[in-house]
């Protein structure tokens, strides 16, 4: 292991016991942290896309929001129907 250097930390108990469900099997809770404080936020990905490209992608979930409602109505309207 080398020269790792140990801190203690204090955590609430509300805390502790959230991060014990993130941990993994076989996971200890210095590599929990490291991959929860490793994980990128939605935030960082903020601004990548220009205003078109945004705007693409909102009319094509907006679309496709639509064609699944529609489907689901259809299926509902077939059940609705059987005897």
């Amino acid at each position: 292991m080398g020269n790792t250097e140990y801190r203690n930390i204090r955590l609430t108990e509300d805390a502790y016991q959230r991060l014990k469900r993130r941990k993994q099997p076989g996971e200890s809770f210095s590599d929990t942290v490291e991959r929860i404080a490793g994980e990128r936020s939605l935030l960082d990905l903020a601004g990548i896309l220009a205003d078109e490209e945004a705007d693409a992608m909102r009319e094509a979930i907006r679309e496709q929001d639509e064609r699944s409602r529609d489907r689901l109505d259809r299926v509902t309207d077939q059940l609705d129907s059987e005897p």
